[in-house]
């Protein structure tokens, strides 16, 4: 089996007994898609690439113990948000105080601008934006990512049941928000 046909799975075990070519290949194979999960999870790109790199460092460290109980892309998105929650907590306390928030100018335009300025899909990524992080994760998760709910719910560790709940509402709330904006037709 060469490394290009070699499943996943195989090559999380070949980590675990130390080869240092499987990390690098499974690098190489979810980098970029571990990579836009955490940015459109924290909102910046240099965060998104030191959590990206420690999921990496993580998946060397745990490999023994992965049990196959999931796919290994679900297992590494699922250790990327764990990251990620954990380092937007840290965060949290730098962040900018009201005072002086409110001295930044808000240059925003109208939604009404925005809108008539952007074409649909811009329209629902920022509708998307809006959403609770709890259905914008499992939006996130399926529509930008191709998760099943299965996997959206072994990545967040929540029941299929609420995955799909979760879905419902978002689903709900991006329609009630498209019509608002003037897109009374689903999409194209």
């Amino acid at each position: 089996m060469n490394a290009a046909t070699e499943t996943d799975r195989a090559l999380v075990d070949r980590v675990a007994k130390g080869d240092r070519a499987a990390v690098r290949l499974l690098f190489m194979r979810h980098h970029a898609r571990i990579y836009r999960f955490v940015a459109r999870q924290t909102g910046s790109e240099m965060m998104a690439d030191d959590i990206t790199n420690e999921v990496f460092l993580e998946l060397w460290r745990q490999a023994p113990g992965f049990e196959g109980r999931s796919e290994v892309s679900t297992w590494l998105l699922g250790i990327a948000r764990f990251k990620a929650l954990s380092l937007l907590r840290k965060k949290k306390e730098d962040w900018i105080d009201d005072d002086d928030a409110a001295q930044v100018p808000d240059s925003a335009d109208t939604p009404e601008v925005v809108t008539m300025k952007e074409d649909k899909a811009a329209a629902l990524r920022r509708f998307v934006d809006a959403l609770p992080e709890e259905h914008r994760t499992v939006v996130d998760l399926a529509y930008y990512h191709g998760q099943s709910v299965t996997e959206i719910g072994e990545v967040l560790n929540i029941p299929v049941a609420t995955v799909k709940t979760r879905m419902f509402y978002a689903r709900k709330k991006l329609g009630e928000a498209l019509k608002a904006a003037g897109y009374d037709r689903g999409w194209p």
